[in-house]
């Protein structure tokens, strides 16, 4: 991965205990509004980690295929991009 380890880790982590604690006020029968006011702070964390995932392959994997010689490379790289930006 050649994303910054340093920011993207604890953002996961951080997120992983949002889960944990969401689960928590579902067992223990939480008003719905403060479960989902902690489900968007943790659909947050995981999105600002998918764009410093996705900018590092951009900046790394991506920006070496296109310049490379390879044509096939190169579109293989573009199709990813295409594929992730169809799930989104």
């Amino acid at each position: 991965m050649r994303a910054d380890r340093k920011k993207v880790e604890p953002l996961v982590k951080t997120a992983r205990g949002q889960i944990e604690a969401v689960l928590k006020m579902i067992e223990d029968d939480r008003y719905c509004m403060d479960i989902l006011t902690q489900l968007s702070a943790t659909e947050a964390l995981l999105r600002k980690a998918r764009k410093e995932v996705l900018k590092a392959h951009l900046n790394g994997c991506v920006r070496q295929a296109v310049s490379c010689d390879d044509p096939a490379e190169r579109d293989a790289k573009l199709d990813e991009i295409i594929a992730l930006l169809d799930k989104s």
